[in-house]
């Protein structure tokens, strides 16, 4: 009997990804950082405990999420940042709507290989492009968002 081995498949290329918010696709970025999550730790010393030393979990910290693009003829990005802040935040009596969202990874032929929920979020910076007449760089646009966590969900 042969031996044949089972292959696995290749990992997710990880170059293409889509990020929405309350459902609505904001678009494909060419990249997001700050998937991540940290345990702060607190050291308890115990007299008399010399070998080591007892650390207890303590909150969650969840860095924020930079997401970073081409410049799009769309406006999105900036109209959400611009709700919560300056006269947009005004005029929704200084309330800043929390929204919920996903940043979805997919494969080569566009199926969904893993995707993150996050909750609570809100924009906190926009940067749109460096402009200098001697780049040949693409122009690109960057939001970043803060949020209450996020969990994998597929």
């Amino acid at each position: 009997m042969a031996n044949n081995p089972v292959r696995k498949a290749d990992p997710p290329f990880a170059g293409q990804f889509v990020f929405k918010v309350d459902g609505l696709t904001i678009g494909t970025f060419l990249e997001v950082s700050g998937l991540s999550v940290q345990i702060d730790v607190e050291e308890l010393v115990e007299g008399g405990q010399n070998q080591f030393t007892h650390k207890l979990p303590k909150q969650m910290k969840w860095p924020n999420l930079v997401l970073k693009r081409g410049i799009t003829e769309s406006n999105e990005l900036f109209d959400w940042f611009a709700t919560c802040s300056g006269e947009g935040l005004e005029s929704s009596g200084n309330k800043i709507e929390r929204r919920h969202g996903s940043v979805e990874l997919k494969d080569s032929t566009g199926k969904v290989v893993r995707s993150w929920d996050f909750t609570g979020a809100f924009p906190v910076k926009w940067s749109g492009p460096k402009l200098a007449a001697t780049s040949k760089d693409l122009a690109t646009e960057e939001l970043e968002v803060c949020h209450c966590g996020f969990k994998p969900t597929k």
